[in-house]
């Protein structure tokens, strides 16, 4: 819509400041905004984007929405979207990819890439992992919290976009590259022999399972009715060089390269942009891991169950590339292709040293995990687009999109090897070389090889028309949306059975040495014995398709340039349906003769009408207030009503699907002030309240050994609020009242923050929660906060511009409020992380107008990330002082 709020004139500061803290492209519909968009350009120069038009873009929303540019991005020196993300006003970043907004897990929250829904190739979660995208390729994101018809219902916290760069204005040749390292990779550090190409996060075939077991796989044989000598043969061929091996990591590197034009010819404009992206990262990390703990006397509590002391090395390679090419007439119509790859590999060995229920400490006895984890991720999307402006029918606006994207988790030869440790001398000190053997059990070892593939065409119109009577101005909106999605899940366990073995010395700590070839092939064997054992379970491999079909309507009026009424409907029809297989027959994991009810529970139906209104009241040119009423739908994950038990990322917990969870039913409210000052600066404080009927939920179930289960289940009701504050404010005053005395020092100092106070309580019916679950458990606290909800989350950047314009200074400080990370079960407490005290800083240095060099410093305090329990230690991980220098060549 175009309004006629009336422009204001910004200090030199605010607009170097705003342009660097919201620069935002503008779009297509918005062809006289990006020509002063370019006339900006010309003016600022380094800093591209406009103040004005960034004020413009978030005066003019009719829904509330937060918007992060590609210039804030690059002053806080975060290298991916989930890490930028946390910046934003009541958003925070959980296990280093996923955003909770206003305090709701990531369930509650959706991605869009350019507007289209994409697949994950996580699978633990269908939400879009979000540092798979290098803020390199991001010209802007943008979070939304107060739902409009236009979006899908699937709507809570709030809708994160990705806005992904487009064709520039003009020639652009960008060549950057950086190398940095941390603190805690100076020692400890863990290898092993992986593949020849790991440097570019490729697994060369090394890691994967040998040729014969896959044959056995396809043609769904299995690997116990083998002879002996067909399973031994399997067996030497599994790669077994995975033992840890001391070694000081690499330093880590990057590569960006962006080349990109725009041309005339005649009434038609063309352009290309294209960015090349690679990250090589370790991670040297120190750990505690428990699992279950014992109530003294006390109050206090011991650990009976975990790990007390792990190493772990995590090298994660990230590479990317993105390209672009549009077209437009006469600038009313213009069509634009994109393609783009998204690839990441993580890497990590871990060295764990623990105790269990049985292997006891005070038996001299202690147990020895040696664990990898490798696997790549890879996003694909390609997306054609077009707009279009019909001036001749009263400017009739069309866009539309078509997008295919598809997305692969492979992780081949995970694998977990268990060693035991006896002090024998019983100095009280374990000898990892030379007081260690392999376990002798069935499960000494277990290779793990999984594949995920997902794939979603999103296809959508929107139709919007203006109508303008006298003081009144209209824009009717109409749109459909077409979303359909498949995923095929393949897993398989491997055991490695040392009790096959006939007198067998399993003596020692690295068991490439103890089974080596010849052991596994020539060792006799006990009877009918076979050394690996294909411990697959139904559940493991599953096959799940989605489909949405949506349509909407809204208006947006205007009146009198003061009143602002925007509204409208959205009808979606919903279906799912989630199939497990049976892994030694690939057939559907159903019964001889299913039933109505034993299909059924493999689907989930629905539709129904969302509706959203929003009154905007505009008091001035510099003041104006928001409020807002939506009705959504937040429903379970794939995985989540999957029959089958997956490991949670963050805790390393499994969780247990639950076929049958229900719709979380979402009432919004949202109200909101904001004031835009002449200078630029600026100050918003907004309420926000969620109503919620059968929210999705974690609870914990009793576990016999190894870590708790985690099942998910719907609690009766829930509730979540809090209010929000956004400001930007220069220190300009300094300067007016003591002049020369500070040297004008305070013209180029700013300050920036949100400050974001909640709360939530659900209410869970513990009886219920066993009849959904099928599993007894004992909730400690059925009355609690949401499982991921800070009470607060602060956000504030202060920043200094020399007055030159050669030197910038970034301080950025981040901290959000303990959340339960797991519910607590049998009296005791939930499990919470602890606040994360993130401070950065970030120095550039200009040399010349077209170079740029940037020192970086991450976690200046040192912060390790925690979850504790009744003031107890269930989890830590240190994470060091990360450091970073890049330089960036810009030709022009």
């Amino acid at each position: 819509m175009n309004t006629n709020i009336k422009r204001f004139g910004l200090s030199s500061l605010a607009v170097a400041v705003l342009s660097g803290l919201a620069g935002v492209q503008a779009t297509a519909q918005e062809a006289d905004e990006a020509a002063a968009i370019e006339e900006v350009v010309v003016k600022v120069s380094r800093l591209k984007g406009t103040a004005s038009a960034v004020i413009e873009e978030r005066k003019n929303q009719a829904f509330v929405a937060d918007i992060l540019g590609a210039e804030q991005i690059s002053r806080t020196g975060d290298s991916d979207a989930a890490a930028a993300l946390r910046r934003v006003t009541g958003l925070t970043l959980v296990d280093g990819k996923f955003i909770y907004v206003r305090g709701l897990g990531e369930r509650y929250s959706s991605t869009t890439l350019n507007g289209a829904s994409v697949p994950s190739p996580d699978p633990t979660r269908t939400v879009i992992p979000l540092d798979l995208f290098p803020s390199s390729i991001i010209e802007s994101l943008s979070v939304q919290k107060s739902y409009s018809p236009s979006m899908q219902a699937h709507f809570g916290g709030g809708n994160v976009d990705i806005r992904l760069k487009s064709i520039p204005s003009q020639l652009v040749f960008n060549i950057a590259g950086n190398i940095g390292g941390n603190t805690d990779n100076s020692s400890n550090g863990l290898t092993y022999e992986g593949g020849g190409d790991d440097w570019y996060g490729i697994d060369d075939g090394t890691r994967e399972a040998p040729a014969a077991l896959r044959q056995l796989w396809s043609n769904f044989d299995a690997l116990g009715e083998l002879s002996q000598a067909d399973n031994r043969a399997i067996a030497a061929d599994l790669y077994k060089d995975y033992d840890p091996q001391s070694e000081d990591p690499d330093p880590d590197v990057g590569l960006d390269l962006t080349l990109g034009n725009r041309f005339d010819a005649g009434d038609f404009r063309y352009g290309f942009l294209t960015a090349l992206s690679y990250d090589n990262e370790w991670q040297v990390s120190e750990e505690y891991e428990g699992q279950d703990f014992v109530l003294r006397p006390d109050g206090s509590f011991d650990l009976v169950r975990g790990f007390d002391d792990v190493v772990s090395t995590e090298h994660s390679v990230k590479w990317s590339g993105m390209f672009n090419f549009g077209i437009e007439y006469l600038r009313d119509h213009k069509l634009d292709f994109s393609s783009i790859i998204l690839h990441d590999t993580k890497d990590q060995i871990k060295d764990k040293l623990g105790n269990t229920n049985n292997v006891l400490l005070s038996d001299g006895l202690r147990v020895r995990d040696a664990e990898v984890t490798y696997e790549e991720r890879e996003l694909i999307v390609n997306q054609l687009r077009g707009t279009h402006t019909f001036p001749e029918l009263n400017f009739l606006g069309i866009d539309w999109m078509y997008s295919d994207s598809r997305s692969n988790r492979y992780a081949p030869g995970n694998i977990s090897t268990r060693y035991i440790l006896a002090d024998e001398n019983e100095d009280g000190v374990f000898d990892l070389e030379n007081e260690s053997s392999l376990r002798n059990a069935t499960t000494a070892s277990r290779y793990t090889f999984q594949n995920l593939d997902d794939d979603a065409e999103n296809v959508f119109v929107n139709v919007s028309l203006p109508l303008t009577f006298d003081t009144t101005e209209v824009e009717l909106k109409a749109g459909a949306n077409y979303i359909e999605k498949t995923r095929q899940a393949f897993a398989r366990r491997i055991d490695v059975n040392t009790l096959a073995f006939n007198g067998l010395d399993l003596s020692g700590f690295e068991m490439n040495e103890i089974l080596t070839d010849d052991v596994v092939l020539n060792q006799p064997l006990n009877g009918t014995e076979q050394i690996i054992r294909d411990t697959s379970v139904a559940g493991d491999d599953y096959l799940s398709a989605q489909k949405i079909d949506a349509y909407y309507f809204e208006a947006d009026v205007f009146f009198d340039n003061t009143w602002r009424l925007s509204g409208g409907v959205r009808w979606e029809d919903f279906r799912q349906v989630v199939a497990p297989l049976d892994p030694a027959t690939g057939q559907f994991d159903l019964p001889a003769e299913p039933t109505v009810e034993d299909l059924a529970a493999l689907a989930f139906q629905e539709d129904d009408v969302f509706g959203a209104l929003a009154l905007t009241y505009i008091l001035d040119e510099t003041m104006q207030f928001r409020a807002s009423y939506g009705e959504t739908t937040i429903r379970p994950d794939i995985r989540e009503v999957a029959p089958a038990t997956y490991i949670d990322p963050l805790t390393e917990f499994p969780i247990g699907g639950t076929p049958s969870v229900r719709s979380t039913k979402v009432k919004n409210y949202d109200l909101r002030w904001e004031w835009y000052l002449d200078t630029g600066e600026n100050l918003s404080v907004g309420l926000f309240y969620k109503d919620m009927t059968d929210p999705i939920e974690s609870v914990q179930s009793p576990a016999q050994d190894g870590p708790p289960l985690i099942r998910i289940a719907n609690a009766e009701e829930g509730e979540v609020y809090g209010v929000e504050v956004e400001f930007m404010k220069d220190f300009a005053f300094i300067h007016n009242l003591w002049g020369d005395f500070m040297g004008g020092i305070g013209n180029d100092i700013f300050l920036s923050g949100n400050v974001t106070l909640s709360d939530s309580e659900i209410q869970i019916d513990t009886q219920k929660v066993v009849e959904q679950t099928g599993v007894s458990t004992s909730i400690t606290n059925p009355t609690r906060r949401m499982t991921g909800h800070s009470e607060y989350v602060v956000n504030l950047n202060l920043g200094y511009d020399h007055p030159n314009g050669n030197h910038t200074v970034n301080l950025a400080y981040n901290v959000f409020g303990e959340r339960i990370i797991i519910p607590g079960i049998d009296d005791k407490d939930d499990s919470y992380e602890q606040p994360f005290h993130s401070l950065d800083l970030v120095y550039t240095f200009y040399p010349t107008f077209s170079t740029q060099l940037k020192f970086k410093v991450q976690n200046l305090l040192d912060e390790e990330k925690e979850i504790e329990f009744d003031n107890t230690l269930l989890r830590s991980e240190t994470r060091g002082i990360g450091f970073d220098v890049q330089f960036k060549w810009e030709f022009d």
